[in-house]
C-alpha cells in the first residue's frame, strides 16, 4: 500500500493525464475503472458467501475457547 504522499501524488499525475485526454479515451478509462470496482464487489461478495458457508458447515467458536480459556466439552 502506498503512504498517503506517494498516493496523492499519483492522483496528481492520473489527473494531469485525463485532462489531456480525448473524450474517447476517458470513456474507455471510465468503462475500464467501472469494470475493476464491479469485479472487485464480486470479490467481495464471495468472500462474504464462503465465510458464512464455512461458518454453518464448521460451526463458531467463542472468544474464550479460542483464547484457551474454556474447555471443550464434547
Amino acid at each position: 500500500m502506498k503512504s498517503e504522499h506517494e498516493r496523492e501524488q499519483l492522483i496528481k499525475d492520473i489527473n494531469i493525464l485525463l485532462n489531456q485526454a480525448y473524450d474517447s479515451t476517458l470513456e474507455e478509462i471510465y468503462a475500464l475503472l467501472k469494470r475493476i470496482d464491479d469485479e472487485e464487489d464480486e470479490d467481495d461478495i464471495k468472500a462474504v458467501r464462503e465465510a458464512r458457508e464455512d461458518r454453518s458447515i464448521n460451526g463458531t467458536v467463542s472468544w474464550k475457547k479460542y483464547k484457551g480459556h474454556e474447555k471443550e466439552t464434547a
